[in-house]
């Protein structure tokens, strides 16, 4: 296809409850969202990268850059261009995975809804729904903590992970434990917070039959993390790490991780993660799909990827109102603790332009075909 236009657009939504991690709080979304529009109709990708570089080295402003500037031309200048054939496209450029992945993703809804094929057909789902954790950030408190969890219960999410950071780890851990029914499913994630002197401390976690924990050392440091895997029962999987299929191959190959947590805009795209969940398959390594407080755009795809056999975990595909009041779709709703797989074309959802220019933070900018 042929790709005449990328519009830029760059919203501000408000979320329905503040959610804190290690590296901060947020009480909004700035969100930068892709629309390529090609000879053949019009694909959307959101950008998961935050306001600031605090999560990732990535952040809104520097992925409009490097989308402004070198991947749009790149896409426009092309006599044809697919989903597929994007990566080489874009090879050029060196890093900025959410920024490759947000355009790669509207390219690649354009061409699935030009040829009538959703993204669960696509990427090779074999379920049509989903089992559906949430992700529950630092409270205020012990008895506010108690609360949020109970209420996703009463809601029939399937696993709870919980935040944690130095100083918010054993007490909230142990009381969701009691507050859960036994045998229910509980992680936590670190986001970075601690380093191997934690060692001994990070085993006292060992007492509350978690399902994981989840990176709690940098990003760089496997072999911390190898040592810890090595030291503790609960297992260890790695995020923020995982920018590769072949560093994810390396990191369990080292032992470093057990498990692996799949986002789609950390790895540069969907057919990435594709190709990391076939690796993580091949090896017998369960994966999930984490989310990045997604609108129902970014949603639609990672339902549509947690569908996929290697996929046996609960992933962090909340519910729309998880997060939102309104969407920037149609609603994702909870049903029996898992959503539905979108079976229209593309990602199989509608954008509400209406949305998209009342949460507008400035008039779409738009890159045309030389």
């Amino acid at each position: 296809m042929r790709v005449d236009a990328v519009e830029l657009h760059r919203l501000a939504i408000p979320l329905v409850r503040p959610f804190e991690t290690s590296f901060g709080r947020q009480t909004g979304r700035v969100v930068l969202l892709v629309r390529v529009r090609t000879d053949v109709g019009d694909g959307w990708g959101e950008c998961v990268a935050m306001v600031d570089p605090f999560y990732s080295s990535e952040f809104v402003s520097g992925c409009e850059d490097v989308i402004r500037h070198y991947l749009a031309p790149a896409v426009l200048a092309a006599g044809d261009v697919t989903a597929e054939s994007a990566a080489g496209l874009f090879s050029f450029v060196v890093g900025h995975r959410m920024a490759k992945a947000a355009i790669e993703t509207a390219l690649l809804d354009a061409q699935l809804r030009a040829a009538g094929r959703s993204f669960g057909s696509y990427f090779g789902a074999v379920r049509a729904s989903v089992d559906c954790g949430v992700s529950v950030g630092i409270a205020p408190s012990i008895a506010q903590l108690l609360d949020e969890v109970s209420g996703y219960v009463d809601q029939g999410y399937r696993r709870i992970k919980l935040k944690i950071k130095p100083g918010w780890d054993l007490e909230p851990v142990a009381a969701v434990r009691e507050l859960l029914e036994p045998g229910a499913l509980l992680q936590v994630d670190a986001n970075t917070a601690y380093t191997l002197d934690d060692l001994d401390h990070l085993r006292e976690l060992d007492a509350f039959d978690l399902l994981l924990i989840e990176q709690p050392f940098v990003e760089e440091d496997i072999r911390s993390h190898v040592a810890l895997a090595a030291a503790i029962s609960t297992p260890v999987c790695l995020d923020e790490s995982i920018v590769t299929t072949e560093v994810a191959i390396d990191a369990i190959e080292r032992r470093a991780t057990s498990i692996i947590n799949i986002k789609a805009g950390r790895v540069g795209g969907y057919l990435e993660a594709v190709r990391l969940h076939d690796a993580c398959l091949e090896r017998n390594v369960a994966v999930w799909c984490g989310g990045m407080l997604e609108t129902g755009i970014g949603r639609a795809a990672n339902v549509a990827l947690a569908a996929l056999p290697g996929f046996t975990l609960p992933g962090d595909t909340s519910a729309s109102d998880r997060y939102f009041a309104e969407d920037l779709t149609e609603p994702f709703v909870l049903r029996d603790g898992t959503l539905d797989v979108p079976t229209g074309a593309g990602s199989g959802v509608t954008v509400r332009a209406e949305l998209v220019a009342a949460w507008a933070m400035r008039p779409v900018e738009t890159l045309l075909r030389g």
